[in-house]
């Protein structure tokens, strides 16, 4: 049983990944599959530092180490007690120190075949970063784009369903992608953890077949688009959906019918538009949100902000614009999407 450096290319080696961080860190991004079981939880973590800092590097050991053997202690006692001989726990911290190294020698004394990984969680995001920045312009990315309301996400949706590669960024960030984009009940991930998703997405394509991906801005709700795949979908082929403003509308009335279900909510939300429009305009968007009018406000919406700002924006930054593959469409029903991603599939 050797005690060799282990790096993330090995991953695939092991019964399980240990992340021996703190919850909080283990929040913010983590590695795909990895169990958070914390040798310092976060107000240890705090006490420690604030010792290290305010005392001595040595109080700050004695104190740590008799709270990183309690918690071990605990992990083993709790969670590793049926483990058989030949499981193969990999282990990680932030950079690859001390709390991943007292872990492994702990498992180790147990008997069984604990690694530690090499630089530990900042070995992972450096590998996160380079495999975007090599794997995103290899995408043979066809991009959809239309104007608010085309059922864009949907038609991705249904073009997967239908056998199609796909990357929905919008589905990897948990947002929609406007000011009223936000997906109830799903809080935006941290822009490591909105990476991490996005390299494993890419890393199951295959290259040799195209990919399709909404078109986006830089800025998805609080998170921004690497910026290898951004330059790939800005210059790759495009398919545009040519819906009728009928079909839009009543696309739009079903898919955000929930704004309604908190009408003062939808009203603050509107609020962010105060700077780009005239106070009457916002005062009475946002009246119509406080009853309710949705027809009458998503119509206002439409024609008066995100169809101008698609007219403006989408030329500025999609250089295949002017040659787009353009796609007419009257009906944006469930049957209607199904059959405008199979014309789409078949160009």
């Amino acid at each position: 049983m050797s005690h060799r450096p282990t790096t993330v290319a090995d991953l695939a080696d092991f019964s399980v990944l240990i992340d021996a961080r703190s919850p909080a860190e283990y929040a913010l991004d983590h590695l795909p599959g990895a169990i958070n079981c914390p040798v310092l939880d976060d107000e240890e973590r705090r006490i420690v530092g604030t010792t290290y800092v305010q005392t001595s590097a040595f109080e700050a050991r004695k104190i740590g180490g008799a709270m990183v053997a309690r918690n071990i202690a605990r992990h083993l006692d709790e969670l590793f007690r049926d483990k058989p001989k030949d499981w193969r726990p990999l282990i990680y911290c932030w950079r690859g120190g001390m709390r991943s190294g007292s872990f492994v020698n702990w498992l180790r004394l147990v008997g069984w075949d604990a690694q530690q990984l090499k630089g530990g969680y900042k070995a992972w995001r450096a590998h996160v970063i380079e495999q975007i920045a090599v794997k995103a312009p290899q995408l043979q990315l066809r991009v959809v784009c239309g104007p608010t309301g085309s059922a864009k996400t949907r038609v991705l949706q249904a073009l997967a369903a239908q056998g199609e590669q796909v990357l929905d960024l919008e589905d990897l960030a948990a947002h929609r992608g406007s000011v009223l984009g936000s997906v109830p009940g799903r809080p935006q991930p941290t822009q490591k953890a909105f990476e991490t998703q996005l390299m494993q997405a890419m890393a199951g394509f295959d290259l040799s077949r195209r990919v399709w991906i909404e078109a986006e801005s830089r800025r998805i709700g609080k998170l921004t688009v690497p910026e290898p795949v951004l330059a790939n979908l800005r210059a790759s082929p495009i398919v545009e959906i040519a819906a009728s403003f009928a079909a839009r509308h009543s696309y739009l009335l079903r898919d955000y019918a929930w704004l309604g279900d908190d009408r003062e909510s939808f009203a603050e939300k509107l609020g962010t538009l105060r700077e780009l429009l005239p106070k009457e305009t916002l005062a009475q968007w946002q009246a119509w949100a406080l009853a309710g009018e949705l027809p009458q406000l998503f119509e206002a919406l439409m024609r008066q902000h995100y169809d101008p700002l698609y007219a403006r924006s989408q030329g500025r930054h999609l250089a295949e614009l002017g040659r787009a593959t353009q796609v007419a469409c009257d009906d944006l029903s469930d049957a209607g999407i199904a059959a405008l991603a199979a014309r789409i599939a078949a160009l």
